[in-house]
């Protein structure tokens, strides 16, 4: 990836982080610290990686993604908004009552809102026995074009996740549960984009690219 590419995602990436705390202030309600963890992954996914488009958000070979730490909807919603999926005025409406950008997406409700095949993680959430299941479940079955991203920030609600229950080696678990594993900083496009690249190319396994992070 050029570096012009790197600075103009950088540029859109702090566009979506400013969007999650619009959300977020006018809501006076939400999740920012993991929003912003989460804003570089999710531009590079939708603007580079994702086979996707705004006017066509139905298309069947569109690829998928699944936000499964569902508390960083504002950035979700933010980088829907760069990317002409839904109005970058209706991110104010966040969490009011009548508006369709609740605190969890909603597939039936937002247009780009999907599941399956990209997806990211929180190490808290980690801690869920459901987590597990699935990675026994995508291994078992080769689901090679599965990738999922967690976000290692550290930090869950109720403080550091070593210490809330302890989900370390991250990386040798999903080894065991037969993952390919790759391992890289949240926060610098060219790793994120190499790692897509080498999730790709990996046959007969899904992978679980775990990405070190900084929380806000």
């Amino acid at each position: 990836m050029d570096k012009k590419r790197v600075t103009e995602l950088s540029i859109i990436a702090n566009n979506v982080r400013k969007h999650a705390l619009t959300a977020v202030y006018n809501a006076a309600s939400g999740h920012p610290g993991g929003s912003l963890s989460v804003a570089d992954v999710l531009t590079l996914l939708y603007f580079e990686v994702m086979n996707v488009d705004p006017k066509n958000p139905k298309m069947e070979d569109r690829d998928r993604f699944v936000l499964s730490k569902g508390h960083t909807a504002p950035a979700l919603y933010g980088v829907l908004a760069e990317k002409g999926f839904i109005p970058k005025e209706d991110i104010k409406t966040f969490r009011n009552v009548n508006s369709y950008l609740q605190g969890h997406p909603d597939m039936n409700k937002v247009p780009g809102v999907d599941m399956s095949v990209y997806s990211v993680l929180g190490d808290g959430e980690l801690e869920e026995g459901q987590v597990w299941e699935q990675a026994m479940f995508a291994a078992h079955y080769k689901l090679d074009n599965f990738t999922i991203f967690v976000d290692n920030n550290g930090l869950q609600i109720d403080g550091d996740i070593s210490k809330v229950m302890n989900p370390n080696p991250i990386d040798k678990k999903f080894e065991a549960f037969g993952w390919h594993v790759i391992k890289v900083s949240a926060h610098n496009f060219e790793e994120l984009m190499d790692a897509v690249d080498e999730a790709k190319a990996t046959k007969g396994q899904p992978t679980a690219i775990i990405m070190k992070s900084v929380k806000g």
